[in-house]
């Protein structure tokens, strides 16, 4: 699990109300169940009515690596892509092919497939960098949903703010229900700014940032295979790939 992704979301919502409490009021006055389906519901119908089916599913799923990224490990896969420069060396291209069937990642495969078949450098890079660029793009449309939905969601907060208001200008006649109105029309806007930017829009930049992740260790898998059809030396690669562990 990404601690610090629940230690920042505990803090940040532990200010807003240790600062409401300090200031006098009450936590209880921040939950308004109203106010909340408002500014989700809003929400939510917003980023459905943008996005096609699959990239709003792809990014609702994608919201669990928030607390568990997928696992990225590029001393393992300069490890990996080392021994495949070794074997080739030793034994030649084609002695690759029999560790296509170890592999589960079809990107990998893919790439150890067209080295094996005596695909020229630059059209490996070329094919693959075409999946590269595809499956960078699909991740980020998906993750932009969340950027969207912090985009939305104080504009629902007002609305919301709106709709509380006018709850109480129709009952200026009865002031025991101008409380409610009014509370609604107000926490409605703190829930549309805070989700915005406690959640929606964190949660987007952190996926950006793991998508980043995943797309420079593709790059890696790519740099390795080139560097094994052009026959360079296991160490130049090895040493090469070392750039790209930050």
């Amino acid at each position: 699990m990404d601690k610090i992704s629940v230690l920042g979301l505990a803090i940040g919502i532990a200010a807003i109300v240790g600062g409401q409490v300090l200031e006098g009021g009450h936590a209880a006055s921040l939950a308004q169940p109203v106010a909340l389906l408002i500014v989700l519901g809003g929400t939510l119908g917003a980023i459905m009515l943008q996005s096609p089916y699959a990239t709003f599913m792809r990014g609702m799923r994608m919201a669990r690596w928030i607390w568990f990224p997928p696992a990225v490990d590029y001393r393992q896969m300069i490890r990996r892509i080392s021994g495949w420069s070794q074997l080739s060396r030793r034994e030649g291209l084609l002695a690759l092919e029999n560790t296509l069937g170890q592999l589960r990642d079809d990107f990998e495969r893919k790439g150890l497939q067209l080295l094996v078949d005596g695909a020229e450098p630059e059209r490996l890079r070329e094919v693959l960098e075409v999946d590269i660029a595809t499956y960078e793009g699909e991740l980020k449309s998906s993750a932009r949903i969340w950027e969207a939905a912090g985009g939305y969601s104080p504009t629902i907060g007002i609305l919301g703010a709106v709709l509380g208001l006018i709850q109480v200008m129709e009952n200026l006649s009865d002031p025991s229900k101008l409380g409610a109105g009014i509370a609604v029309a107000f926490v409605a806007t703190i829930y549309g700014v805070g989700l915005a930017n406690l959640v929606f829009l964190p949660i987007s930049n952190k996926l950006k940032a793991h998508i980043g992740r995943l797309v420079a260790q593709r790059e890696m898998i790519v740099d390795g295979l080139v560097g094994i059809a052009n026959g360079d030396n296991p160490r130049i690669i090895e040493s090469r790939l070392q750039g790209y562990i930050f």
